[in-house]
């Protein structure tokens, strides 16, 4: 065997198999073993787990692939870092980003987001002037549907008898914002171009534009980070490595390098999981945190009951967006550099829509969209651990149609027209990145570019989807997409059961958890 570790594990017995060892496969082992006590083994195809909350090197530096900041963990009491603290027993700890979170940069002007209901109003008001009741009323849609999100994704976890009474009850006040589109929504408060764009920035956290978003992701992405955001001390590795002592502790096991074929079934009922070795493992409950289309289209055996209505919920929606990413190593650190902890949205002007059609079409046109973070500067350890280094991530949004031809290639060996394009994108990256923080110029010893291929290879995703199924209305209207299957024994966790991001992926395991025990696990967060 490839991994001498999968040996160790035939015969071996376990309570439960998760298949994929991202932030929500892990919080639904820890919390089936903290509830139960149940020996959950968790299967990870990539060599390092974590999923997107993983971390890779190069040459001593370090950058993550996928966590850039999470709301609402600095205040010990919120429901968020409540839960943290509970799947990490504590192991886990954050640094604040300070006032300001996110600044926004359109064309040649400045705003930020400031942490905190009043600052953030105090702010965007000095920044638009006469536009107090417009934010005031975006602010009250905004509390209004996270509210009524509450009883939505409760109702994802109710017994089939008991949604069938009460679960269009729960849902209902939901539907009435998540079936608009953001766009929809600003039209009745603003025809302000610029006052659109900036309450929009953050489209990339869900990777839609306003006309195709709903609006209800786009409001639960603002309240989550309204009072600001942390980033975890280590580095986004330290999700995976203060969770998994949680799960090993009561004689589970998360392993790499274990890729699963496909989910078992007999009788009507999952029992196990084949291993792409061939080596079968046995357990009364399987949860997939493979993401829905990987799961309804590789995982499951064909007969396998309720694959077909997850197959046609997977090809109603869609995939999300694709994205390109410069990982950047400097050589110097970042408070040698003067840099900041506070991510920059750059866009180009006026018009998230407009901006990325003609994009689509053109890529030579004006990136419509560039997200700049800084790892080493929100880290307090990354000195310590990379004396001497700093890095920095530039993200922007790809077409995956514009890789197409390369989808059957392997990793670094795509050939010589793919790495023209990607060193074409690359320099448009680093154009941006110099241009906004041009004390990095000069500094630059390292940087690699990854791209929608890059996740296709690493995390199975057909499309390179980083955000699983897109966040437009109908989403939100799909049944399918819960943890509870008709395949009786098998449960799906993580983004795609909830929403897009940390936070959604770490409830998708809450939700996983509840359904599999049968009570209401966000009762203790």
């Amino acid at each position: 065997m490839e991994n001498p570790e999968l040996a160790e594990l035939e015969g071996a017995s376990f309570d439960a198999l998760v298949i994929g060892s991202g932030i929500g496969g892990l919080a639904a082992a820890a919390l089936l073993t903290q509830e139960a006590g149940w020996r959950v083994l968790v299967l990870e195809r990539h060599d390092v787990p974590g999923g997107f909350t993983h971390t890779f090197s190069r040459n001593g530096w370090e950058w993550d692939v996928g966590l850039h900041y999470v709301g609402g963990v600095m205040g010990r009491q919120t429901p968020i870092r409540k839960l943290f603290d509970r799947i990490s027993q504590g192991r886990l700890t954050w640094e604040s980003l300070g006032e300001v979170y996110d600044t926004v940069i359109v064309g040649d002007r400045t705003f930020e987001l400031a942490a905190g209901r009043r600052q953030w109003l105090e702010r965007m008001t000095e920044a638009f002037p006469g536009s107090r009741n417009v934010l005031d009323n975006y602010l009250e849609l905004v509390s209004k549907t996270v509210s009524a999100s509450l009883t939505f994704f409760e109702s994802k976890a109710l017994p089939p008898a008991v949604d069938v009474i009460a679960g269009w009850a729960m849902r209902r006040r939901f539907h009435s914002f998540s079936d608009r589109t953001v766009g929809q929504v600003l039209d009745d408060l603003t025809d302000d171009p610029l006052l659109r764009t900036v309450l929009t920035a953050q489209y990339g956290d869900y990777g839609l534009p306003p006309s195709r978003a709903s609006w209800a992701i786009h409001a639960m992405v603002v309240e989550h980070y309204m009072d600001g955001a942390g980033y975890p001390v280590g580095g986004s590795a330290s999700l995976a490595a203060s969770i998994t002592p949680v799960i090993t502790g009561a004689g589970g096991r998360v392993v790499t390098r274990a890729e699963v074929r496909e989910v078992l079934v007999e009788g009507g009922r999952a029992v196990g999981v084949r291993l792409t070795d061939g080596l079968e493992l046995k357990a009364p409950v399987v949860i997939s945190d493979a993401g829905a289309a990987v799961t309804a289209h590789t995982l499951l055996p064909e007969e396998a009951p309720g694959r077909r209505e997850l197959l046609e919920t997977v090809e109603r929606i869609g995939p999300s967006s694709g994205h390109a990413c410069l990982h950047v190593g400097l050589d110097a650190t970042a408070e040698e550099l003067g840099l900041g902890r506070s991510n920059l949205w750059v866009y180009p002007g006026p018009g998230h829509d407009a901006s990325m059609e003609i994009y689509r079409h053109d890529p030579s046109a004006p990136l419509p969209l560039a997200f700049i973070s800084f790892p080493s500067a929100k880290d307090p350890t990354f000195t310590t651990r990379h004396p001497g280094k700093a890095t920095i991530e530039v993200v922007g949004w790809v077409p995956f149609a514009w890789f197409e031809r390369w989808r059957h290639t392997s990793w670094k060996r795509r050939g010589d027209e793919y790495e023209a394009f990607k060193d074409q994108l690359a320099a448009r990256y680093m154009d941006v990145l110099e241009q906004h923080v041009p004390q990095v110029t000069g500094h630059v010893a390292f940087s690699e570019l990854s791209t929608p291929l890059t996740t296709r290879w690493f995390c199975n995703y057909e499309h390179g989807e980083i955000y699983g199924l897109d966040h437009t209305p109908r989403r939100f209207r799909e049944h399918s997409l819960r943890p509870r299957t008709p395949l009786r024994g098998f449960y799906l966790t993580g983004a795609d059961v909830c929403t897009a991001g940390i936070a959604g992926a770490l409830f998708g395991g809450v939700l996983a958890a509840s359904s599999i025990l049968g009570r209401n696990l966000l009762k203790k967060v």
